[in-house]
């Protein structure tokens, strides 16, 4: 049942045979879904493009599927237009899901090149179908690790993107990750100090649980961030697996993608965006509030104009927030 009375617009699904991906150690399909939202009373022609990356553990199709008690990303989009508080735009939605349970759209040997796949296969293909977006045009936005990888792609190609939003993305990385390597190491004891022997037994388990998804996420971004070539599927962590040590030179790798950091190098980038957007919950179990507000520091310090507000929730459940960034993405992008 639909959530919303207004004029439902229509959702297209693409198929994209993906080069970018090609060779991933992973062994993950290259062919790669993208739904596309288009408003009602429109074909794509001329409107602005918004790119969606979502969170860890989902895809893009799970945006634009049926939700209980609440809007789907689509229902949301056809109420915030419907009710004229958001200009109309297209929204595509690309499956980046992973072996590993997500990503950080980022270029890896082991996950893909999610960051070519994205900008130099995903975004033509869909602006050539709809005839939407361009330069000056195309906006991204994303929660958690999707809101990483808006920052990101924002500091990294202000001449692709020309706006972003993050909410609550994975930013301030001593406090993200560092007290969580006790737990994945532990995890991985269980299983002979083996990441390798973890992961058949993970992928061989008939029901996961929490506990399983930390760790999994931990390689994720290991796969991510600082990929080893020669260990099993290229991962391995940055810290003693018996000792639970830092190790110095594999941290570093990890550093030197933590927004909080990146920032101080890219802050003039962001200033070459029509829009910046970030937020987070003041209550975020992940504590990523606090690298959050160091990315606003530093761009308040520097004279970068941009958007940043707190609010009172914590990392979950927070796709209300949605209604805030989406009108502002759309507007900066219809001037």
């Amino acid at each position: 049942m639909r959530k919303t009375t207004h004029a439902p617009g229509t959702i297209q699904r693409l198929s994209i045979e993906s080069k970018a991906l090609a060779n991933n150690r992973l062994g993950d399909d290259t062919t790669r879904i993208v739904d596309v939202y288009v408003p009602a009373g429109h074909d794509g022609k001329d409107l602005p493009l918004l790119v969606d990356l979502v969170g860890y553990t989902s895809g893009g199709p799970a945006h634009t599927a049926w939700r209980a008690f609440t809007e789907n990303v689509p229902e949301r989009l056809d109420r915030l237009i419907g009710e004229g508080k958001m200009a109309p735009v297209v929204v595509a939605f690309p499956d980046c899901f992973s072996r590993l349970g997500g990503n950080q759209y980022v270029n890896s040997p082991v996950m893909g090149n999610y960051e070519d796949f994205l900008i130099e296969e995903m975004l033509p293909a869909v602006e050539k179908k709809f005839s939407c977006g361009g330069t000056g045009r195309r906006g991204v936005f994303g929660k958690s690790s999707g809101g990483f990888g808006s920052l990101v792609h924002a500091m990294r190609h202000p001449d692709v993107w020309a706006a972003a939003a993050s909410h609550s993305g994975d930013a301030g990385f001593e406090h993200l990750y560092l007290a969580g390597f006790p737990n994945v190491l532990m995890a991985l004891a269980k299983q002979d100090n083996s990441i390798e022997t973890w992961m058949k037994a993970f992928e061989a388990k008939p029901k996961l649980d929490g506990k399983d998804t930390l760790t999994l996420m931990f390689l994720c971004q290991a796969a991510s961030f600082d990929p080893d070539p020669d260990a099993y599927l290229g991962l391995r962590l940055p810290v003693t697996l018996d000792t639970c040590e830092v190790i110095p030179e594999r941290w570093e790798n990890w550093l030197a993608w933590d927004p909080a950091l990146m920032v101080k190098s890219h802050a003039d980038a962001i200033g070459k965006l029509k829009g910046f957007f970030l937020d987070c919950g003041t209550e975020d179990q992940y504590a990523i509030l606090y690298g959050t507000r160091r990315i606003h520091k530093a761009l308040e310090q520097r004279g970068i104009a941009h958007r940043y507000e707190e609010f009172p929730d914590n990392h979950s459940g927070i796709d209300y927030r949605l209604d805030v960034s989406l009108p502002y993405l759309a507007e900066v992008l219809s001037n």
